[in-house]
């Protein structure tokens, strides 16, 4: 698949897909894997490890990371694009070292799992959150945000699992390079442009 409409990438994040999500070539100008984070699986995150190579990382609604008492990883964020990386996490009774695919996902279906409370959650660990803008792409036009929209308009969890995608050269995929990628294992790619472009069509009325 190449560049395809937000409904489309919907329906895939919906179904517990991936979708590979583009920035603006003026930005970080990257693809990462995303997906919606309540339909995580182990084998989801050994195909982001394996093929997607960077960081995987859970973006995730601010106002679940305060009640689970997460902490942000710096108190003042001078990364280039100011992504907002917390300190890393473990679901404390649910894994053994935390690195495994199974540790990784169970840790991320326990932080938004209802049930969980600031105790069941051990720092620091293997899954990295990431707090998300609260006005959404609207406000930051990151992965991170990206993710938090995509996965809030199928109606699930706002939170997602997201990995920037590598060449194996160790450099960053780029879009001729991305839909390669996508064209292999029949992924859509959708534009974090486009996100917002659909956020504000729809929410005008």
């Amino acid at each position: 698949m190449s560049i395809v409409t937000i409904e489309k990438a919907i329906e895939e994040i919906k179904k517990g897909k991936m979708v590979i999500v583009v920035d603006d070539e003026d930005r970080e100008n990257e693809g990462d894997f995303i997906m919606a984070a309540e339909k995580v699986t182990p084998e989801d995150i050994n195909f982001m490890s394996k093929f997607g190579r960077g960081l995987i990382c859970m973006p995730c609604i601010s106002s679940r990371l305060n009640e689970l008492q997460i902490p942000d990883m710096v108190t003042e964020n001078t990364s280039k694009h100011g992504t907002a990386f917390t300190v890393s996490v473990g679901a404390k009774h649910k894994i053994s070292t935390g690195i495994s695919a199974f540790d990784r996902a169970a840790t991320i279906l326990t932080i938004i799992d209802p049930e969980t409370k600031a105790e069941d959650i051990s720092m620091p660990g293997h899954v990295f959150p990431l707090r998300a803008n609260d006005g959404g792409v609207l406000k930051r036009a990151g992965h991170t945000e990206a993710a938090i929209d995509l996965a809030r308009l199928t109606g699930l969890f706002p939170a997602g699992v997201l990995c920037e995608i590598m060449n194996d050269d160790g450099t960053m995929a780029r879009l001729n390079q991305l839909e390669k990628i996508a064209k292999e294992f029949n992924m859509p790619i959708v534009t974090v442009e486009s996100i917002i472009e659909y956020r504000r069509k729809k929410e005008r009325y």
